[in-house]
């Protein structure tokens, strides 16, 4: 694999679309938004940045062959499935579904009072037709202030949950001026790195809140926080033939 250079995925080329009790964003291709240059980054095929209303959600609805994780922003998750899983995800907790040959399920905003916001990642399953799992788990916040906090993983290392492909996502937060690099899981991944919040620079370029950048990992990577900053990188496979 030839080096890819630094791709921007400018926050503000995100498809967005509204609803009485949804307001979405989609940093990819999805639903009624079609872009032919946002179809995905390698196995990453879905981030959609959800707000869903007090009380709403997703009615029953199916997938299969997908890995899908959810990131609770602020609020908290109601979710049920034809595995017989029922459960609430809150803010700070992280969940992820295999979708395997089929699952069906449900998602609503738990509060009858307070908006839902979160993050729901789609990611190609690297074994098809496998039976349908479910798991979350909390994860606090501290560690992510110290170093990159490991939320998901081929093989569930570091306490992280386990999907099936061979990706890993992580969060870090950052103080205003503070400098990191990121150290790669496996070098011939891609890596799609989202500002949550904050404002970081990248190879000399400034990225706001919700921006994201998409890079090979020949090269050593170097974020400076501009101000305090939370991030999301997911380093995903990018040959998926």
């Amino acid at each position: 694999m030839f080096p890819m250079k630094l791709r921007l995925f400018p926050a503000s080329e995100r498809g967005h679309i509204t609803w009485d009790w949804l307001d979405t964003y989609h940093s990819f291709s999805f639903g009624h938004f079609y872009n032919p240059d946002l179809m995905g980054f390698g196995a990453l095929r879905v981030v959609n940045d959800d707000t869903i209303a007090p009380g709403a959600g997703f009615d029953t609805h199916t997938h299969a062959n997908m890995e899908i994780i959810t990131i609770p922003l602020s609020g908290a998750l109601r979710h049920k499935d034809s595995t017989g899983t029922e459960g609430i995800t809150k803010t700070g907790s992280v969940q992820v579904m295999s979708a395997g040959s089929y699952v069906a399920h449900s998602e609503h905003n738990a509060s009858q009072t307070e908006p839902l916001s979160l993050f729901q990642i789609w990611i190609e399953t690297r074994d098809i037709g496998i039976p349908a799992r479910y798991d979350q788990k909390e994860f606090g916040p501290k560690q992510s202030s110290q170093d990159w906090q490991l939320i998901v993983s081929p093989d569930g290392r570091y306490d992280s949950l386990m999907i099936h492909q061979d990706a890993f996502l992580s969060l870090r937060t950052l103080k205003a001026k503070q400098r990191e690099g990121y150290q790669p899981y496996n070098q011939k991944n891609g890596l799609y790195l989202m500002v949550i919040e904050g404002s970081v620079e990248i190879a000399h370029h400034q990225l706001e809140s919700r921006d994201a950048v998409g890079t090979s990992l020949d090269e050593e990577i170097t974020i400076t926080a501009t101000r305090p900053s939370r991030l999301l990188a997911i380093e995903i496979p990018l040959d998926t033939v």
